[in-house]
């Protein structure tokens, strides 16, 4: 690998095995050089983010030592827990409310930090690992929105996505009368 190029673990997108620790889809900048809004990309196979840390907490050891905290945003992940114990070491979670939802911010040991940008899991593989490698490009500069919104990886959250319509739905929209 030439200095040039993005560090990388495993980009593919086939899906794990039950059972499976499966290894994180995750890319980030090589060292030196502006970092921008984010050090590098991660998508993970779900939003289950205490399921998810075991792995990329041991794919980021090797870069910046074993994480001690992550701050995710809590309306882009199911419930977790506040403190989560990996092979006895102990990660602090803080979720957050007021914060990008498209970024995952990892401390280590001191100074290190990394600012992932976190790819929707549910995104399709072409757009999901273009959306890795912009984000692991040195140089790049964009806003994490923009680099999910330019791959095509960018899904709208659950709450703004189209339903079919319900009886009550059709009820309140008809004024009330029966069609």
């Amino acid at each position: 690998m030439t200095p040039e190029s993005p560090t990388r673990t495993r980009t593919s997108s086939a899906r794990p095995g039950q059972g499976t620790h499966p290894l994180p889809r995750l890319v980030w900048k090589p060292q030196g050089g502006p970092a921008g809004h984010v050090d590098g990309g991660w998508w993970p196979w779900s939003r289950d983010l205490a399921a998810e840390l075991p792995g990329l907490a041991a794919a980021l050891t090797a870069r910046m030592g074993y994480p001690t905290r992550v701050a995710y945003t809590v309306s882009e992940w199911d419930s977790a827990p506040r403190r989560l114990e990996i092979d006895g070491q102990v990660i602090r979670l803080d979720g957050l409310l007021d914060r990008d939802g498209h970024i995952l911010s990892v401390t280590g040991p001191e100074p290190n930090h990394l600012t992932l940008l976190v790819i929707p899991p549910q995104a399709a593989d072409t757009a999901g690992h273009r959306a890795l490698m912009t984000a692991s490009r040195r140089g790049n500069t964009d806003r994490p929105a923009d680099i999910l919104a330019a791959s095509g990886a960018l899904v709208p959250p659950a709450a703004t996505r189209s339903r079919p319509d319900t009886t009550e739905d059709s009820w309140e929209t008809e004024g009330g009368h029966v069609s």
